[in-house]
C-alpha cells in the first residue's frame, strides 16, 4: 500500500524543480524546500516553483560553520516535520543531524553508476574515462562521500561523441527525475532496498574546475577527445594558443585526418600543429590520429566556430527594416530585465561581462521564442554572439532565413564536360555531412559511354547504416524537422525544387555520364519530372487531414471521435539504376511532405545524382538528419535497412525476387510497412483499326524509351494478324533510323546500357530467343565500340511458351506476337497470363473496345492510344508480383487505403 509522505526537498536547479513538481503530482506533501540564496536578485528555479505553490522556502547560505551544524538552521528544518529528505541536486554540505532526522532518512540522486565516479564531477569523469555505460544512482545518504546503500540504478549507453550536456539532456535529466520519483514510491510502498555498495570498482575523482581542466597533449586522439567532451560545457577543456586561454567545445573523432586541408595552428605541447579547416579545428594525438573541434571560446567569453579562427569579426552588418527595429527594441527590453544592474543597453553591451550566467542564457533563448517563434535559438548562439549588436544581427539573419549555418564541406570531384564544370560529391551523406565510409572503403563508378571510371565513391558499411538511421531518428524525434509546422516544411521543399532547377543542366549531365541516359531525355524526364515531383508534394504538406467520425455515443454523452494522420518516422528507400534521380524524387518527396525522415540507398552503379541531391537538400536548408544517402551494396546496406528496428517504412523498386526477400525481412524484423514496385512484363495490344502512324510511334516509345531500361516498358506486343507484317516493316524502318552514340550528343537517340553486367544479360537474352525459334529481325548484338552499347532489337514469331515471352529483358528488345483478327478475349487471356501486372496498353480507334480491354487488363496502369505518359498527380504502382503500394498522387501522402486495386487509365 502506497503511503503519502511529508517530504523536505533539499537542493536546487531545474532538476530539483522537476523532481519537486512530480512529487506533488504523486500527492506527497512538500513540507519545505531548502535551497540556495537568491543570486543577483534572482531566485533558483526550485525556489520560484515552490513559492508559487505557497510551499515554505528556506534559503540558508550554509548549514554548518567550522564543521558543526548551525542550531538555528537545524531547528527550522526539524520544525517542518519531514518524514523523508529528497536531495535531487544539492551543492551544500548537509549535516548528519538533518540527514538522519526523518523517519525514512534521506535519499540522494547521483549521476553515475556507483560505486564508480563518486564525487561532484561524476558526469565529467564518466566521459573522461571513456566509459561505454553511464547512468545514475539513487542512494541512501550516510556520513561518507556517495557511499550509502543503493536504492535504485538506471544505466544507458554512452555515445562516442556525448558531452556532459548531451548525456544529461538525453538520459540523466529526464530519466533521473523519473528514477528519483520512483525511488520515493518504493519507500512509500515499503519496498525500497538497501544494497551495500561494493568496494570493487569504486573510484573517487576530484571536482573539475577551470584551473585543472587544461589539456595534456601527450595523449592519444581518443583520450584528448574524451578529455574535451568530458569538460564540455563545464568547466571547459582549454589550452594556451597565441598567448591566451582558448576553450574547446564540440569534439568528434575523425578518420580522414590525412586529407585535412587548411591553415596550420601552432599549439604549444601538441604533437603536431592543428589545422583550421572548413569543418573546424583538426587536432592530433600522440598516436597521429585525429579529432575535430567545432567551437572555440576566448577568455573574454566570446565563442566562435573553430573554422572562423582566422576570419572572426569580418561579417557585414545587416540593415534593419522598421519591423525588425521594433523587434530589436523588444530584445533590448529583455536584455535590460535580465541585466538589472546595467542602466542602459548599448550595441556594445556584452551579455556575460554584464553579469549574465548560464541560467540567463536559457531565459534569453526562451524570451526570443516568445517574441518570434520562427527564431529558434540554441544556447550556443548566445555564447557566440555576446554583444547586443552581434546578438540582434544573428537573430535577424535567422528571422530572414539567412543565418550562418554550419558551412557544408564538400570534397568534390570536378569535371569539365558538356560545356560546363560539374561538381560531384562522392562521399556518404549522413546527418548533414559528407563523410567517408567506415574503414575508408570505396569503389569505382563507371561511365557506360566508355567503360572508364568516373571517380571513387564511398562504400557504406553496416556501421554507416546504423549512424544514418540514428541521425534520421533523432531528426524526426528531437530535431526541428519534427517540430516544424507543415507550411514551413513545404517552404523548404519548394526551395529544394528551386535549387534543383538552378542545377538542372548539371544534374542531367551527371545522370548522363553515370547512367547512360541521353542528355535531352535526362533534362526533360529524369531531372524535369523530379523537380515537378518535389513541387507537387511541397503543396501537399499543409493539406494532410484527418476526419471526424459520427459514432453512436456522440449524443447524449457528447463524445467525439476523430482521426489524425501522423508521419511514420524513419523511412528507408532503396532505388534502382534506370532513373536514379527520378526514382529518388518519387519516393522521397512524399516522405518529406508527410514529415518523415529518409535514409536512401541509391543503386550501387548510379550513386552520383543522389549525392548531388543531398548537397542541394542541405543548401536548401533541410535540417541535419532529414536526408541521408548511402551508396553501397544491396546485400549489405539494403539488408541492414530491411532489418533495422528503427526503420518504420521501406520503399523498394527493383526485381521481384529481391522484393520478396525484403518483404520477409521487414516482417521478421519489426513488421515495418513496405511498398514495392517490382518487375514487369507489360503487354501492349495493337488492333487492326489503329492509327498506324500512332501505333508505330507508341510501339517504339513503349519499348525503346530510355534504352528500354524502363519498368513499364512494353515487354510484349500483341499485334492483330491483319496488320502484323506492315507494323513490323514500319518499326524496323524506324529502328534503323535511330542514332546510337554519346548520350551528351544532342542528336543521339539511343545511349549505352547502364552497366556491363546488364549488357551481357541482354546478349544472353537474345541468344535464348534465337535458340527457342523466335525470328530475330534486327539487332540482338553489342555495338562494336567502347562502352556498353546494345543494338535496338526486334523479335517476331514469339510463342507464348518461350523464355523471351515470359521474362522481362529490361532493355531495348521488342517482342512481337500475332493474335487472330477479332479474338479480343483470347488476346486478353494471353496478355494476362503473367505473374506481373505493372502496366499495359491498348491501341485502337474503337473507344468501346478500348474501355472493354482496359477494364480487363490486370495491371496497375493502362495506357490507351498512348504510352509512358506518367504524371506526378497520377498514382503509379502494380498488381500481382509487380508489387503493391503507390508512388506519386497526393492521396498517397494521406495514406489512403482501399480494399480494391487502384488502377490508373491514361
Amino acid at each position: 500500500v502506497s503511503v503519502r509522505m511529508k517530504i523536505a526537498v533539499i537542493g536546487q536547479s531545474l532538476f530539483g524543480q522537476e523532481v519537486y513538481k512530480e512529487l506533488r503530482k504523486d500527492s506527497h506533501t512538500i513540507v519545505g524546500v531548502f535551497t540556495i540564496p537568491d543570486k543577483d536578485g534572482k531566485a533558483d528555479p526550485l525556489a520560484t516553483e515552490a513559492e508559487k505553490d505557497g510551499v515554505p522556502v528556506f534559503k540558508f547560505p550554509r548549514w554548518r560553520v567550522k564543521g558543526k551544524a548551525i542550531p538555528e538552521v537545524v531547528a527550522q528544518y526539524k520544525a517542518t516535520g519531514a518524514e523523508l529528505n529528497v536531495l535531487p541536486f544539492c551543492s551544500q554540505f548537509i549535516p548528519m543531524e538533518v540527514i538522519d532526522h526523518p523517519k525514512h532518512g534521506s535519499i540522494i540522486y547521483h549521476p553515475s553508476l556507483l560505486p564508480r565516479h563518486r564525487g561532484a564531477s561524476a558526469i565529467n569523469w564518466t566521459l573522461i574515462h571513456g566509459d561505454k555505460k553511464g547512468g545514475f544512482t539513487v542512494f541512501w545518504a550516510d556520513d561518507g562521500l556517495d557511499t550509502g546503500p543503493i536504492l535504485l540504478q538506471r544505466e544507458c549507453d554512452v555515445e562516442p561523441n556525448d558531452t556532459v550536456n548531451t548525456i544529461y539532456k538525453r538520459f540523466l535529466f529526464p530519466e533521473g527525475v523519473k528514477g528519483t520519483v520512483e525511488a520515493v514510491r518504493l519507500i512509500a510502498e515499503g519496498k525500497a532496498p538497501r544494497i551495500t555498495q561494493p568496494q570493487e570498482g569504486a573510484t573517487y575523482e576530484c571536482i573539475q574546475k577551470k584551473d585543472n581542466s587544461k589539456i595534456d597533449w601527450n595523449q592519444s586522439a581518443e583520450a584528448l577527445h574524451n578529455w574535451i567532451r568530458g569538460n564540455d560545457k563545464v568547466p571547459g577543456a582549454w589550452a594556451d594558443i597565441d598567448g591566451q586561454k582558448v576553450t574547446f567545445y564540440g569534439s568528434t573523432l575523425v578518420d580522414n585526418s590525412s586529407a585535412a586541408k587548411g591553415q596550420p595552428l601552432e599549439i604549444p605541447g601538441a604533437s603536431k600543429p592543428g589545422i583550421i579547416t572548413k569543418a573546424g579545428l583538426v587536432l592530433f594525438g600522440n598516436d597521429n590520429k585525429a579529432l575535430l573541434v567545432k567551437n572555440l571560446q576566448f577568455e573574454d567569453g566570446k565563442m566562435i566556430a573553430a573554422a572562423q579562427y582566422y576570419s572572426s569579426g569580418s561579417s557585414t552588418a545587416v540593415e534593419l527594416t522598421e519591423e525588425e527595429k521594433v523587434f530589436a527594441e523588444q530584445m533590448k527590453a529583455v536584455w535590460k530585465s535580465i541585466l538589472s544592474n546595467v542602466t542602459r543597453i548599448e550595441d556594445s553591451t556584452d551579455f556575460f561581462k554584464s553579469g549574465a550566467a548560464s541560467m540567463d542564457v536559457v531565459r534569453l533563448v526562451e524570451e526570443v521564442k516568445l517574441q518570434a517563434s520562427s527564431c529558434q535559438l540554441q544556447n550556443e548562439d548566445v555564447y557566440m554572439n555576446t554583444t547586443f549588436q552581434e546578438f540582434i544581427q544573428m537573430c535577424i539573419r535567422k528571422l530572414r532565413g539567412e543565418d550562418d549555418k554550419e558551412e557544408l564541406v564538400v570534397d568534390y570531384v570536378s569535371k569539365n564536360i558538356n560545356n560546363m564544370t560539374i561538381k560531384m560529391p562522392h562521399q556518404l551523406f549522413i546527418n548533414g555531412e559528407f563523410v567517408d565510409a567506415d574503414g575508408g572503403k570505396t569503389y569505382k563508378t563507371i561511365n557506360p559511354t566508355d567503360g572508364m571510371a568516373i571517380c571513387d565513391v564511398s562504400l557504406a558499411q553496416i556501421s554507416d547504416v546504423d549512424k544514418a538511421v540514428a541521425a534520421a531518428k533523432e531528426a524526426f524525434e528531437e530535431g526541428e524537422w519534427g517540430k516544424m509546422n507543415p507550411r514551413d516544411r513545404g517552404r523548404l521543399i519548394y526551395q529544394l525544387a528551386d535549387l534543383m532547377e538552378e542545377h538542372q543542366e548539371e544534374l542531367a549531365t551527371i545522370e548522363a555520364i553515370d547512367s547512360g541516359a541521353v542528355y535531352t531525355l535526362a533534362l526533360k524526364t529524369h531531372v524535369g519530372m523530379s523537380i515537378q515531383t518535389f513541387r507537387y508534394f511541397a503543396g501537399w504538406c499543409d493539406k494532410i487531414q484527418g476526419s471526424t467520425i459520427p459514432i453512436n455515443q456522440a449524443r447524449p454523452n457528447r463524445n467525439l471521435t476523430f482521426t489524425k494522420k501522423e508521419p511514420i518516422g524513419v523511412c528507408a528507400i532503396v532505388i534502382p539504376w534506370n532513373y536514379p534521380l527520378m526514382m529518388l524524387a518519387w519516393k522521397t518527396a512524399a516522405c518529406l511532405a508527410a514529415g518523415n525522415t529518409v535514409v536512401l540507398k541509391p543503386a550501387q552503379v548510379t550513386p552520383l545524382t543522389a549525392l548531388k541531391f543531398a548537397e542541394l537538400a542541405a543548401r536548401a536548408g533541410l535540417p541535419k538528419g532529414v536526408i541521408n544517402i548511402l551508396p553501397g551494396s544491396g546485400a549489405l546496406v539494403g539488408q541492414r535497412l530491411s532489418d533495422h528496428p528503427d526503420v518504420r517504412k521501406l520503399g523498394f523498386t527493383g526485381s521481384t525476387e529481391i522484393g520478396k526477400h525484403i518483404m520477409k525481412s521487414c516482417a521478421v524484423s519489426n513488421v515495418k510497412k513496405v511498398s514495392l514496385e517490382l518487375g514487369g512484363k507489360s503487354p501492349l495490344i495493337i488492333f487492326s483499326d489503329c492509327d498506324m502512324d500512332k501505333a508505330v510511334r507508341m510501339g517504339m516509345s513503349s519499348v525503346f524509351f530510355n534504352k528500354g531500361e524502363n519498368c513499364i516498358a512494353a515487354g510484349r506486343l500483341f499485334v492483330e494478324d491483319t496488320i502484323h507484317d506492315q507494323f513490323v516493316k514500319r518499326v524496323v524502318e524506324e529502328v534503323k533510323k535511330m542514332k546510337i552514340g554519346d548520350p551528351l550528343d544532342r542528336s543521339t537517340d539511343h545511349g549505352p546500357q547502364n552497366h556491363k553486367a546488364h549488357l551481357d544479360k541482354l546478349v544472353e537474352y537474345c541468344q535464348n530467343g534465337v535458340k527457342e525459334g523466335a525470328t530475330l529481325v534486327c539487332g540482338g548484338k553489342q555495338v562494336q565500340r567502347p562502352g556498353f552499347f546494345f543494338e535496338p532489337t526486334v523479335f517476331t514469331d514469339v510463342g507464348d511458351h518461350m523464355f523471351i515471352a515470359i521474362e522481362e529483358s529490361f532493355g531495348p528488345i521488342m517482342i512481337i506476337s500475332k493474335f487472330q483478327c477479332g479474338e479480343v478475349d483470347d488476346v486478353l487471356r494471353r496478355a494476362n497470363a503473367t505473374e506481373y501486372g505493372l502496366a499495359s496498353g491498348v491501341i485502337t480507334r474503337d473507344i468501346s473496345k478500348a474501355l472493354y480491354v482496359s477494364e480487363r487488363l490486370h495491371a496497375g496502369t493502362v495506357f490507351v492510344n498512348t504510352y509512358n505518359k506518367t504524371d506526378v498527380a497520377s498514382p503509379f504502382g502494380g498488381f500481382k508480383q509487380s508489387g503493391f503500394g503507390k508512388d506519386l498522387d497526393g492521396n498517397i501522402v494521406q495514406n489512403v487505403k482501399k480494399n480494391k486495386h487502384l488502377k490508373t487509365t491514361t
